[in-house]
C-alpha cells in the first residue's frame, strides 16, 4: 500500500449552539481586529444575530453574495474589503457565500472564518471559484482555505426542506467522486464512506419525526464530505457540475443532486468495488439504484430540464464538458459519455 495524505491546517469547532459562542475566541485566536462580514441580504437577521457578541470587530459587511460568484461579484467584494482594510473574514451563509469569501482572499490572503448553514461543504476545501462571461473557473489555493469552521447544526433548521434535501445531495456528490479520483486513497475513503453513511442517514431522517437528530448527521456528513474533496480533489461529476452552472447559472446545490446518480451509474461498472463500497455505505445492495432511491425518498430535483436547461442548451452543454477532454476517471470518458450522462440527466 502506497499513497499521499496532506492533512490540511484548519481548526473546527462542531456542535449546537456553537455559532453563538465560539466565534469570539476564534476571532480572539486569529487577532483578528477589523472583519469584513460576508453574507446574503437573506442572512441579514442571522447575522446580525450571531455577530452581536463581537460586533465592534465588524468594520464592514458585504451582502452581494451571489450563486457561482461573478467577476463583478468578486471585483465589488475586494474593492470594499481594501476600502476599509479589513484584517479577516467571517462568512455566514451557504456555500456563494464561502466561496465569496475566498475570491477575497484569493487575492489578498486574509483568513476566513466559515459559519455554514448549509451542507455545502465549501469551507473545508481550498478550492475557489469564479464565472466569468458564462464560463466557471475553478483552482485550488491554500490561501482561501478557511483557517476555522464553526458547525452548528442549529443553523440549518430553518432551511426549507427541498433545499436541505438538494444541499445533502450535494454534500453526497463530494463523497461519492471522493472515492475515484486521481488523488484519492485509503485515508479519504474512510472518510468519504463515513460521510456517505452519515448523510444517508439523515437524509432518510429529515421530514421525520427526528429532525432534529437528522440535521446533526447531515452537519457531520457535510464536514466529512467537504474533507474528502479537499483531500481528493475534483473529478468528472464536478467538472460537469461547474460546467452548467457557469454556463446556465444552474442552481449549484440542485445540479449536484441530478447530476450524481448518472455519473455513478456510468462509473460503477468499471468501479464495482467503489460500488460495494458505496452500496454497504448506503445500506442498499445497489449503490446506483440505491441512491436513486435515496433521492426519490427525499424528494431530490428530478432533471435537469426542472432546473431551467433546456433542450437547445443540451447540446452546447455537452461542448462545454468535452472542451475540458481528458478527464482522468476509472471509465473512459468522450463526447459520447459526457452526452449520455447529460441526456440521462436531463430529464
Amino acid at each position: 500500500m502506497e499513497f499521499l495524505y496532506t492533512a490540511l491546517p484548519y481548526r473546527v469547532t462542531f456542535g449546537a449552539g456553537s455559532s453563538r459562542t465560539a466565534v469570539a475566541g476564534e476571532l480572539e485566536a486569529l487577532g483578528l481586529r477589523r472583519v469584513m462580514l460576508i453574507a446574503a441580504e437573506a442572512e441579514s437577521a442571522l447575522a446580525d444575530e450571531l455577530s452581536a457578541p463581537w460586533r465592534d470587530r465588524v468594520a464592514v459587511r458585504f451582502s452581494g453574495v451571489r450563486p457561482h460568484v461573478p467577476d463583478a461579484v468578486a471585483e465589488e467584494a475586494r474593492r470594499v474589503a481594501a476600502e476599509h482594510d479589513v484584517d479577516g473574514l467571517v462568512s455566514i451563509g451557504g456555500g456563494s457565500t464561502t466561496g465569496t469569501a475566498k475570491i477575497v482572499a484569493l487575492t489578498t490572503g486574509l483568513p476566513i472564518i466559515a459559519i455554514p448553514t448549509t451542507y455545502a461543504g465549501s469551507e473545508m476545501t481550498p478550492v475557489w471559484g469564479l464565472t466569468t462571461a458564462a464560463r466557471k473557473e475553478t483552482g485550488v489555493d491554500a490561501r482561501v482555505l478557511p483557517r476555522s469552521v464553526v458547525y452548528d447544526d442549529e443553523l440549518v433548521a430553518t432551511l426549507p426542506d427541498d433545499l436541505a434535501v438538494a444541499s445533502a445531495l450535494n454534500a453526497m456528490a463530494h463523497c461519492v467522486e471522493s472515492f475515484w479520483t486521481p488523488a484519492s486513497n485509503p485515508i479519504v475513503r474512510l472518510m468519504a464512506g463515513e460521510g456517505v453513511r452519515a448523510l444517508a442517514e439523515g437524509l432518510r431522517g429529515i421530514r421525520g419525526a427526528h429532525r432534529d437528530a437528522a440535521r446533526e448527521r447531515l452537519v457531520y456528513g457535510s464536514f466529512l464530505a467537504g474533507m474528502s474533496f479537499a483531500a481528493a480533489g475534483s473529478g468528472l461529476h464536478h467538472k460537469i457540475c461547474h460546467a452548467l452552472g457557469g454556463a446556465f447559472d444552474l442552481p449549484h446545490a440542485q445540479t449536484h443532486a441530478v447530476v450524481l446518480p448518472h455519473v455513478l451509474a456510468f462509473t460503477a461498472p468499471a468501479a464495482p468495488e467503489v460500488a460495494a463500497r458505496l452500496a454497504e455505505a448506503l445500506g442498499v445492495d445497489d449503490a446506483v439504484e440505491g441512491l436513486r432511491e435515496l433521492g426519490r425518498e427525499a424528494g431530490a430535483p428530478r432533471g435537469l430540464r426542472e432546473l431551467g436547461l433546456t433542450e437547445a442548451q443540451l447540446e452546447e452543454a455537452v461542448g462545454i464538458v468535452e472542451a475540458k477532454l481528458p478527464i482522468e476517471h476509472p471509465a473512459p470518458v468522450d463526447r459520447a459519455a459526457i452526452e449520455g450522462i447529460l441526456r440521462g440527466a436531463f430529464g
